[in-house]
């Protein structure tokens, strides 16, 4: 198999199709090599048009997922990037290419640890990988230049919001299965926020993310 030519083959028959056309970040999906970031049994995929197994009954989000949120949020070299959701460290490389600085969290510990050596061993070195929830965000380092939700939400909780700088720009997919939007939210002001919708899609909820009530008052 010739992986760049596996390769060049998502970036056009994937990822441009999906209006992902920045040449800044169709080029760094030549840079930073997806296979080095899936799990060994599942390496087969890594240019599939699927979502990939992670341990814990987790997964990577499409590829074209992923180049479209890179994207959208505009990343630039003097920014401090928050993720929220780790899995295997790929998107974390991706935005750190892009970033001064990115802060990643990640509620399983073996998933941590593989984003860990992943990140390592692919020279990644201005990412810090932080075990805890942060499905209401993440309060050390706020506020942020650019956050990112690597997986759903059910609603868009306030706190995440708010560790938003001004100006800030936060990518995240609102809804609940089968129907869900990627959102990109840019604040404006102290109370002011631009809400964009993206795309629709489907893609699985951060783990512990709660729930919106059902109750109606």
């Amino acid at each position: 198999m010739n992986i760049e030519q596996v390769r060049f083959n998502m970036i056009e028959q994937q990822i441009r199709p999906w209006d992902v056309l920045d040449t800044e970040v169709l080029e760094l999906l030549h840079v930073v090599k997806r296979e080095n970031f899936v799990p060994v049994a599942h390496k087969a995929l890594a240019f599939a048009d699927t979502e990939i197994p992670l341990p814990g009954g987790e997964n990577m989000l499409f590829p074209k997922i992923e180049a479209r949120l890179l994207q959208d949020v505009m990343v630039k070299k003097h920014e401090s990037v928050l993720e929220i959701g780790t899995g295997s460290g790929y998107m974390a490389a991706l935005l750190a290419h892009r970033a001064r600085h990115v802060t990643t969290v990640e509620i399983s510990p073996e998933l941590k640890a593989l984003a860990e050596q992943n990140l390592a061993a692919n020279a990644v070195a201005n990412v810090t990988v932080e075990l805890g929830d942060g499905a209401q965000g993440w309060t050390n380092g706020a506020p942020f230049d650019v956050i990112v939700v690597s997986g759903s939400l059910p609603e868009l909780p306030e706190a995440l919001l708010k560790q938003l700088k001004v100006g800030g720009r936060l990518a995240v997919i609102i809804g609940q299965a089968p129907a869900m939007k990627a959102q990109l939210v840019t604040r404006t002001g102290e109370a002011g926020y631009d809400t964009r919708t993206l795309f629709e899609t489907s893609v699985k909820p951060l783990h512990l993310a709660s729930k919106p009530s059902a109750f109606k008052f």
